[in-house]
């Protein structure tokens, strides 16, 4: 899911994962489920049944005359040369994954950092993804790469087939532009896999058959050295196939110190660290913390829980340090410096670091900020505010490790990504290279609103529409949101939104939803398991206000999510058929009573509860989609979407919620292509092509 990509690259930035998880069902059968043998991913049958199912819904939505014209524009937007390159560093240079017209599959590229920030900079291929699968016959998608801390010319390059989670690692060295013959290669599978120095991994996969979690991950962490076989790997931590998962983390700051970690996680927000020395000494942290960083020798942790140790109380949202030193001496005595401390209305959003700075993004009553930390030689710390555009959303999009290097990625609704170059010594943030706007944003504005949920909290969310606007109840208008995992949703640029909706006379609202983390753990925690109706309500309430607002009527109001946003998308559908005209449901969970046995549903206990547990059972059933589709009610025709190859979240969900709606005889679209995974897609064709059928379906349901 989202969330769990999110939530991962936060706690373990430098680490380099890949999971296959489980693409069917456990086995078992549920009673009175008649489509259960949809979660056959590959069966004859499964297959034959998406192949009529797309048939119909390409003949209904590429027949229409506004098809044509919205996939040339999503293809002009994907494509376009002047879209933002965005950065990572490597070895003092700037390197880039880059799809175009010319590179489906993508290329992976370098140049140096003063030539990066030039208008055109005069880039240097060092892989050709396109002509790798031509050479091997394989299905290549980039998934990423992980370098060493020692030198970072030593690459472990990720590979998947089809889209799917489940990645070969193979090594690639950035000098001679060469996989590395006789170099550490790991064969597709479930793994995770970070370098403790240049001729050491330390990898958590399935060693033996059956070595893996209910969630599908692996709980062994072994340590490989170069030059000996995989086989002869050295186990240095074990956790419990009752786990979520168990991985390695190995964190590095730019004057030469690492601190090797083992993340046994319990459940998916309670984790145990212990070093990873083999000798199973965990860290006296809260079960809801995350390592995320070292600077100075000084590690960073994210707290999401209060925490009081050696006299200290921290409130859940800070970020902490502790000296490294101390922690591998004695990690179960453990003492804290506050870096950051939350106030009511903020949330910690990102940290990273170079090597003299920490780079904190929060927000702000959902309003982005930015400060440097700098260590004192007191053990505390310093902080910088970071001038910066304001009503924006800001992210890191890389960091120099061994300089004071940073890049930030500023956007907003109507203004496109721009970088600005952030000297962590100064705190200092100059404008460096932005991306021309897609689309005219003169007549648009972007208003921020409040709804009331029926419990009395206050709800934010975003409006953006033409300054010009009636309020006549007659805009078609699409909600957003996510509400889950407390991963935030903030304002960013989408020059298809901007070409094919708003300029066509469409009203982008977005919510911020309990569940998500615009303000904090709390915010998150208040739509945990049972109380998830929460997020729910918000959703709807904001929906509500949107009417009341008289910006829209049910009629031409469309909602649209993903992943958990697709559960989200599920639930509304089936509890308030009446308030909305259009429902875009994409990679979905909607089966709740079944989602532990399928994918990586397992993994996600901790966010939605178990059906072993009777009070948790009750509540999924009684909103799961799935279950919660009845006879009798009429619903609006949803688009339904999902891939063959999402071994995340499963195929599962949104075929059998389809076969459900085709027995009671209500209306629907659904589509399934056979490659892209959880993303949805693998290239810039197959995304607009899924783009250009979504937003031909809000054209013909809302205007």
């Amino acid at each position: 899911m989202a969330g769990r990509v999110t939530r991962v690259a936060r706690w373990a930035a430098p680490v380099l994962t890949a999971v296959l998880l489980t693409a069917c069902g456990s086995g078992s059968t549920t009673p009175g489920d008649e489509f259960q043998w949809l979660e056959e991913v590959e069966s004859p049958r499964s297959a034959a049944w998406v192949e009529s199912e797309n048939a119909k819904t390409l003949g209904a939505l590429q027949q229409d005359p506004r098809y044509s014209a919205n996939l040339e524009g999503a293809q002009q937007v994907g494509k376009s040369p002047d879209r933002l390159p965005e950065p990572t560093i490597i070895d003092g240079e700037v390197y880039n994954f880059w799809q175009d017209g010319e590179h489906g599959r993508g290329i992976w590229r370098k140049t140096s950092i003063s030539d990066y920030e030039a208008a055109q900079p005069n880039w240097v291929t060092v892989l050709d993804l396109d002509a790798l699968a031509k050479s091997e016959g394989k299905d290549w998608v980039w998934q990423g790469v992980g370098c060493s801390p020692v030198t970072e010319s030593h690459c472990l390059i990720s590979l998947s087939e089809g889209g799917e989670d489940a990645s070969t690692f193979r090594e690639f060295d950035t000098r001679t532009g060469q996989f590395v013959s006789g170099g550490f290669v790991l064969p597709r599978g479930k793994q995770l896999v970070n370098w403790a120095d240049d001729d050491t991994v330390l990898v958590s996969r399935e060693w033996q058959p059956g070595e893996l979690t209910a969630s599908g991950y692996p709980y062994i962490v072994k340590s490989w050295q170069r030059g000996r076989p995989l086989a002869e790997a050295t186990e240095i931590a074990r956790g419990d196939k009752a786990d979520m998962r168990a991985m390695p983390m190995v964190l590095a700051d730019g004057d030469g110190h690492r601190l090797a970690l083992v993340a046994r996680a319990r459940s998916f927000f309670d984790h145990e660290y212990t070093l990873a020395t083999g000798a199973n000494r965990p860290l006296a942290l809260p079960v809801k913390s995350e390592p995320v960083g070292l600077v100075g020798n000084r590690l960073l942790v994210r707290l999401d829980q209060p925490w009081e140790t050696g006299g200290a109380n921290f409130p859940a949202g800070s970020l902490v340090s502790l000296d490294a030193e101390a922690v591998a001496r004695d990690p179960e005595r453990l003492r804290a410096t506050a870096v950051y401390i939350p106030g009511p209305q903020d949330s910690l959003q990102d940290v990273s670091t170079t090597r003299n700075g920490v780079v904190v993004t929060s927000l702000h009553d959902v309003r982005a900020q930015v400060a440097v930390y700098s260590p004192q030689p007191d053990g505390g710390w310093r902080s910088a505010p970071v001038a910066l555009p304001d009503n924006a959303s800001i992210s890191t999009a890389a960091t120099d490790t061994h300089g004071a290097l940073a890049y930030l990625k500023v956007e907003s609704f109507l203004t496109p990504p721009a970088l600005w170059r952030l000297d962590t010594t100064t705190a200092l943030a100059t404008a460096a290279k932005s991306s021309p706007p897609q689309f005219d944003p003169s007549p648009y504005v972007v208003e921020q609103q409040h709804a009331t949920s029926p419990d009395g909290t206050s709800v934010p969310y975003f409006v953006v529409h033409r300054a010009d606007m009636r309020l006549d109840g007659a805009n078609p208008t699409a909600l957003t949101a996510y509400g889950g995992f407390g991963v935030p949703q903030t304002p960013h640029y989408d020059g298809t939104l901007g070409k094919l909706w708003l300029d066509r006379g469409g009203v982008l609202a977005m919510a911020n939803i309990r569940g998500g983390g615009e303000f904090g753990p709390a915010w998150h925690e208040a739509a945990l398991k049972t109380h998830r109706q929460r997020a729910f309500d918000d959703f709807a309430a904001v929906g509500t206000d949107l009417v009341d607002r008289k910006i829209t009527t049910p009629q031409r109001l469309g909602i649209t999510g993903r992943s958990n946003g697709g559960l989200l998308m599920g639930v509304e559908f089936t509890q308030h058929p009446e308030l909305w005209n259009a429902v875009d449901i994409g990679v979905p969970l909607l089966d709740m009573l079944r989602y532990e046995q399928i994918a990586a549903g397992a993994s996600w206990v901790g966010e939605y509860g178990s059906v072993a547990n009777p009070d948790e059972r009750a509540f999924l059933e009684s909103v799961s989609p799935y279950q919660q589709l009845k006879q009798g009610v009429r619903y609006p025709e949803p688009f339904v979407w999902t891939t063959t190859k999402d071994d995340r979240v499963g195929p599962q969900h949104a075929r059998k919620f389809a076969a459900k709606l085709a027995s009671l005889g209500a209306p629907y679209l659904f589509y399934e292509p056979s490659v892209g995974g959880h993303r949805g897609s693998t290239n810039i064709d197959e995304q607009a092509t899924i783009t250009a059928l979504r937003y031909t379906y809000f054209a013909r349901k809302l205007m």
